[in-house]
């Protein structure tokens, strides 16, 4: 009989303490090829290669979960390095469907990356939190990181910029 109630305990205590942390690291997309103003889905240049590679080293220690991106090839190619340095590949979301339902499901309690646009960063941001919080991004700011962090029912934000 003591055996089963120290299983039962210990079974009850590893469920209390369980880690049911969200944490998201937000960032937008590198910097991206402006030489043809009409073209509306460009690469990124020579700066930006570079800068999805630091991101890589920003993100050395974190353990992600997954790796999320808009289709574009400028999100998607500073994704790229980071989700590969992991072994996660890249899952596509729509900026207009952002922390929908579904979002919210597959993402609780996992650390999760999501790269997105200067006008989208901080309103997928804002929608975590459920406040307008954050404005949205300056044109050429493109060293900003959101760390947005749900543990229970508190939510906590921070802003980091990584040059």
């Amino acid at each position: 009989m003591k055996k089963y109630f120290f299983v039962f305990a210990l079974s009850l205590l590893s469920s209390c303490t369980s880690d049911n942390t969200t944490k998201y690291y937000l960032i937008r997309h590198a910097e991206k090829d402006r030489t043809d103003k009409t073209n509306r889905n460009p690469d990124l240049n020579e700066n930006g290669q570079e800068r999805a590679k630091k991101w890589t080293e920003r993100f050395k220690e974190v353990q992600f979960d997954a790796v999320y991106s808009t289709k574009y090839n400028r999100t998607m190619q500073t994704a790229t390095p980071t989700a590969k340095s992991k072994g996660l590949e890249i899952l596509n979301y729509n900026p207009s469907k952002m922390y929908d339902s579904i979002f919210q499901i597959n993402t609780k309690g996992k650390t999760v990356l999501v790269v997105g646009h200067s006008n989208t960063t901080p309103v997928f941001v804002n929608k975590i939190l459920r406040e307008k919080k954050y404005e949205n991004m300056d044109d050429h700011d493109n060293a900003s990181l959101y760390i947005v962090t749900i543990s229970n029912d508190k939510k906590t934000s921070l802003i980091e910029k990584v040059n």
